[in-house]
């Protein structure tokens, strides 16, 4: 890897990609938060399927939402393996910060997942943040960008308490994933270089953990690992 150690990336996603395998392979309780037993007698019916076809079907759901927000820190963990880069804590204000590169970040995975009013609450933290750090630039990273596009631009959200936009400033911006893995590396193909890389450091770190077999060729030999690719960062 040229834009990142690649010892470093590893190490730090190990605890991520261990969460994610437990999900797989845990025995899911659907009852532990109390299962609605009138949507769920409603989605059968709908769906033609039985109830029992349906609590299989929702395990399934279950344990992907737990796989997703166990790798939901994943660019976090990344870029904090980026020399000159800190991954702050879950609490703190801010996800990201560099003194090298005088920016502090807060990193979300895809560009519709933040809804206005936390984009609002975001603005705040970033100009907060930047109080006590003259001559720094506060960024909104969307890893996953809307509509392949890049971008690196003011962030000023809609205020729907005044139905007007935040000031526009010049140091507090809204950025893609793939631009602002450019940024803190220095190299354009960064994320490109992260996408192909990973499937193999995963494969590495579950054989390493559980003596087991999986084979990354397997994904990254597909013409829809690619494809997906693309689709997302219109290459």
């Amino acid at each position: 890897m040229k834009a990142f150690d690649r010892e470093a990336v590893k190490s730090a996603i190990k605890e991520s990609v261990l969460r994610v395998y437990a999900a797989q392979h845990s025995d899911l309780d659907l009852y532990r938060n109390t299962l609605d037993c009138f949507s769920s007698s409603i989605d059968s019916v709908i769906q033609g399927i039985s109830l029992d076809e349906w609590m299989i079907q929702e395990k399934e759901r279950q344990v992907q939402k737990t796989k997703q927000n166990a790798i939901g820190t994943l660019h976090e963990e990344v870029m904090g393996a980026i020399p000159g880069v800190e991954n702050l804590p879950v609490g703190n204000l801010i996800d990201i910060i560099s003194i090298g590169h005088r920016l502090v970040a807060e990193v979300k995975n895809k560009h519709n997942t933040t809804k206005g009013n936390h984009k609002v609450a975001i603005y705040h933290d970033l100009a907060q943040a930047l109080v006590t750090r003259a001559g720094y630039t506060g960024y909104y990273v969307e890893i996953l960008p809307k509509g392949q596009n890049q971008y690196n631009k003011p962030f000023t959200p809609s205020d729907n308490k005044t139905n007007r936009k935040l000031p526009e400033r010049a140091d507090i911006r809204v950025i893609d994933g793939k631009s602002f893995y450019e940024l803190l590396t220095g190299h354009k193909e960064a994320l490109s270089e992260l996408y192909l890389e990973l499937p193999a450091l995963v494969a590495e770190i579950i054989n390493e953990k559980y003596k087991t077999a999986l084979k990354a060729n397997r994904i990254t030999e597909s013409d829809a690992f690619t494809y997906n690719f693309s689709k997302a960062y219109g290459e």
